[in-house]
């Protein structure tokens, strides 16, 4: 299943399969770090998607303590996670249009496949709560 994903990402996105692999694993990794439901969903469905995020965690150097994934969870955290997976994504050869078709295409083939809905946006990766904090930041 893991290769499908992959061989679909790669089709998409006119990636080679090793840079598809390279990138979901990179998306994997800032979901998880952000206790997404999103990776909760994909591990829970996808065999070997849970070891290609950690893999991808040990290669970029990821923390991996339960205190550094808490504050990866607050608002600064997400926004590190999220500048992190596109610098990440940058350095593979994915440039701003690039990343931008890489979700919706993840979200397509998960609502296709296996009925997983409402993952197409960066906003439904790291969580929506980024919209409610910065709203809130102006009102005040």
């Amino acid at each position: 299943m893991l290769n499908d994903l992959t061989a679909h990402l790669a089709r998409h996105n006119g990636l080679s399969e090793e840079t598809a692999r390279k990138a979901l694993g990179l998306v994997l990794n800032a979901a998880e770090r952000q206790a997404s439901p999103f990776a909760t969903a994909v591990f829970r469905t996808i065999p070997g998607a849970r070891a290609l995020s950690a893999r991808t965690g040990s290669d970029i150097g990821a923390p991996i303590g339960e205190v550094a994934r808490m504050i990866e969870q607050t608002p600064g955290g997400k926004l590190a996670v999220a500048q992190s997976m596109i610098s990440e994504l940058h350095k593979i050869g994915l440039d701003h249009k690039a990343i931008g078709q890489l979700l919706p295409s993840i979200s397509v083939y998960m609502d296709e496949q296996h009925g997983l809905v409402g993952f197409g946006h960066l906003g439904d990766l790291i969580g929506s709560d980024l919209d409610a904090i910065a709203a809130a930041a102006a009102a005040a």
